[in-house]
């Protein structure tokens, strides 16, 4: 009869399933807690980033820089040669060595023994006089300009391309050539 009795007892089964609730409760509860922790921990971790907004104006001020300097500098050159040009220049633009803003970049001047000198050697030499003269390489220089900065399009091989020069002058630089495409020789 005592074996019936404990058989039937319902206290052994509540109790059972009260430290089952109680069990399942408390995992939720440090799920929860540990979750909370991560997602603080990760967010904390991450300063807040500033958002630059991107106007019209500042976008097509960004394209008229770009595109010039491409006409100025490889206005005819082929297809890949203004690209290349463009790509050199947005690369400096995120280099954190240059300026961080386009134009800047295309614009800037820097004093070397008494002597100034220009990133883009057009800007030195023909920004007084720097006209358009074609019109169609121009606007090819402009769909280049359009094609890079809005697009994202790159040559693969320029990924690390900071400085050119023509293939007639010699610099006498002692960095990594990386690429000859049309008149101009690419380095890291």
């Amino acid at each position: 009869m005592a074996e019936s009795s404990v058989k039937g007892s319902s206290f052994p089964k509540f109790f059972g399933h009260a430290v089952a609730i109680l069990l399942m409760i408390a995992g939720l509860y440090l799920s929860y807690h540990l979750l909370q922790w991560a997602f603080n921990k990760k967010l904390s971790g991450n300063a807040p980033t500033e958002v630059q907004s991107v106007t019209a104006e500042l976008r097509e001020r960004q394209l008229t820089c770009l595109a010039r300097n491409i006409y100025f500098e490889a206005g005819n050159e082929p297809f890949e040669g203004k690209v290349a040009v463009a790509q050199v220049t947005l690369n400096r633009v995120d280099s954190g060595l240059f300026p961080s803003d386009l134009c800047k970049v295309v614009y800037q001047k820097n004093v070397f023994y008494e002597k100034v000198v220009c990133q883009f050697s057009w800007y030195c030499t023909k920004a007084s006089t720097a006209k358009v003269l074609s019109n169609s390489a121009y606007t090819e220089s402009m769909e280049v300009a359009k094609k890079v900065l809005l697009e994202g399009f790159r040559l693969p091989s320029l990924h690390d391309a900071m400085y050119y020069h023509a293939d007639y002058v010699n610099p006498g630089w002692r960095r990594e050539k990386i690429a000859k495409i049309g008149r101009h020789i690419f380095y890291r």
